[in-house]
């Protein structure tokens, strides 16, 4: 299909996306939406970034505004599970944006916030109920939520699911479901526990693949740094203070890394901030709205607190630590290269990360490309490569955000602006700017 017209989609949902800038349809777009309107199930095989929300919400939308139908207090048309907090906010944003002057009612429930919003929000009915499903059964369980009147049910980030251990509270969702229904699972991968997920609930469904190779991974210049674990402090900074890059998405494997990480960084008067699951819902939002608005450089994140970030003008994304799954890093590095632009994803690999660095690249087909080996002491000859940062990321003078005023160190990381920083102690001049700029003339 040429453009969303072509569709067929409800005229209301057509002037709401010609509105947002919408164009003409992703390949997942065109793929699933012609076929989800024959309400069927579907199970769609892509990763962030490639446009699968406007995929499964449009047809729900066209259905719902050519099919109005009350709702029942506590009851809801739709229920679409995603794993995080941030994930669920941004799909009930497009949601919002798609469906304009409709007048559909909306619920959104997720935790680590007071749950009476949310009860009252469902008081009236739902037409769109966006959810985690830790909360979601929490609700269910006080009676709060009814899901008698389900009429389409989106399973969204599959494999994330699993991996955060949601696979009980989804199966005991699902039971409550009624049995005719229309069901649309998406995953960035298809291990075996999802083939089986997808088995057991979905009726003779039409598949849509969208290869990550001919979509965002293409655009991704994928590199890999062998470091000593202590040296890999130096290293980040190094590559943040001779790239200019203006966001910055770093990757710890645990809380305590990522809280460790962002201090050092403001340490070095690196503007930066920790986002994870031991941080308040208010902390995570003012800190995802800081990286959004430029305020800081960088955001380090955990894999599951990075859920839901969607933030197009990410140019780097920087593997501190390996993942353990190896899913895991396709869903780190779509982070970049969203909306057309293309994106670097650096690897840091440590002594101990050989088996995580084999399962990444059995999953993804190909090696990783070594571009340097960087050790305590690091003479110049031990750089095979040196390819990591692309000075044409760095920001143009006038996109640069305005000065903010710096502020001491708190429990949470202080806010400094990349203009008022000082260097850092830097390290040597020929391996900080040899890894900065050798290389990548093409680019």
């Amino acid at each position: 299909m040429s453009t969303f017209k072509d569709l067929g989609l409800f005229p209301e949902i057509l002037k709401n996306l010609e509105q947002a800038g919408y164009q003409t349809p992703t390949p997942i777009q065109s793929q699933a939406i012609p076929q989800l309107l024959q309400k069927k199930d579907l199970l769609g095989i892509a990763q962030t970034g490639t446009g699968k929300t406007a995929a499964f919400s449009l047809p729900i939308l066209h259905h719902f505004a050519s099919e109005p139908l009350k709702v029942g207090p506590g009851k809801a048309r739709a229920l679409i599970l995603a794993p995080t907090r941030e994930l669920v906010t941004q799909i009930a944003q497009n949601l919002e944006a798609y469906s304009v002057n409709l007048g559909f009612k909306m619920a959104v429930i997720y935790g680590g916030v007071n749950q009476n919003p949310q009860i009252r929000s469902m008081l009236r009915g739902a037409d769109l109920l966006v959810a985690t499903p830790g909360r979601l059964m929490d609700l269910m369980n006080q009676g709060q939520v009814n899901l008698s009147q389900v009429e389409v049910f989106v399973l969204d980030e599959a494999d994330r699911m699993l991996d955060m251990g949601f696979i009980n509270d989804i199966r005991k969702i699902e039971r409550t479901l009624p049995k005719k229904r229309q069901t649309m699972l998406f995953s960035a991968t298809m291990p075996k526990s999802i083939a089986s997920l997808a088995a057991s609930l979905l009726n003779n469904p039409v598949r849509v693949e969208v290869n990550p190779e001919s979509t965002t991974v293409d655009r991704i210049n994928q590199q890999l740094v062998r470091v000593d674990k202590k040296e890999k402090p130096n290293l980040l900074r190094s590559i943040l203070e001779e790239s200019g890059a203006a966001r910055v998405l770093v990757f710890s494997r645990t809380k305590y890394g990522a809280d460790r990480v962002a201090r050092d960084l403001q340490k070095h008067q690196i503007s930066s901030a920790a986002i994870h699951g031991n941080k308040t819902q208010a902390a995570r939002e003012k800190s995802l709205n800081h990286f959004k608005e430029g305020r800081i450089q960088v955001l380090v994140a955990t894999d599951i607190a990075a859920r839901g970030i969607d933030v197009d003008s990410v140019s780097h994304v920087i593997n501190y630590d390996l993942p353990q799954d190896p899913e895991s890093y396709v869903h780190r590095i779509g982070r970049t290269a969203r909306a057309g632009r293309e994106g670097i994803a650096i690897s840091f690999c440590d002594q101990t990360e050989h088996d995580q660095l084999e399962a990444i690249e059995k999953l993804i087909k190909k090696k990783l490309p070594l571009h340097a080996v960087y050790s305590s002491p690091v003479p110049d000859e031990m750089i095979k490569k040196a390819n990591l940062v692309t000075p044409a990321f760095r920001p143009a003078r006038h996109e640069r955000p305005a000065p903010q005023t710096a502020k001491k160190p708190a429990a949470e990381p202080a806010v400094v602006h990349p203009s008022e920083m000082r260097p850092g102690r830097r390290l040597k001049k020929t391996t900080a700017t040899t890894l900065a700029h050798r290389g990548t003339r093409h680019h």
